[in-house]
């Protein structure tokens, strides 16, 4: 017995749909982790602590227990990321239980940054865990 062409095409439509669902999932990872990321760096850009305080995971928070002490923290440990004048996403590197995104910042005196965050999924949102960062190699 042939299948009818009716068929044929609803299953087309099914398995396209499917196969665009599991690419949206695929993408939402990276979506809401670069998200997360700009958002925070949005709020630094305004002084806006307790947007930037909203990213931080919770480790993050137990640490340094308020929004003002954390916007202190970056200021002065991380300028490049404070006042970034340029982001680059790169590689997102998954593990289990969280991910990492690769990302260079130029800073505020044009020098090139690289850095690693830690993202952690809390309550159905991505929160920054932590920043790994030095300067970018340059050159040949």
């Amino acid at each position: 017995m042939k299948p009818s062409l009716n068929f044929l095409f609803a299953l087309s439509l099914c398995l396209l749909a499917a196969g665009v669902s599991r690419q949206a999932l695929a993408d939402e990872p990276a979506d809401g982790i670069r998200d997360a990321i700009l958002s925070q760096i949005e709020a630094f850009a305004t002084d806006d602590a307790e947007s930037a305080w909203h990213y931080a995971s919770t480790s993050v928070k137990q640490r340094l227990q308020t929004p003002r002490a954390f916007l202190r923290m970056v200021r002065s440990q991380y300028p490049a990321i404070y006042q970034a004048s340029a982001i680059h996403f790169g590689r997102l590197i998954p593990h289990d239980g969280f991910q990492i995104q690769q990302v260079q910042f130029q800073g505020p005196s044009g020098l090139l940054w690289d850095s690693f965050y830690t993202m952690v999924n809390e309550n159905d949102h991505w929160a920054i865990g932590g920043v790994d960062i030095w300067q970018a190699e340059t050159g040949i």
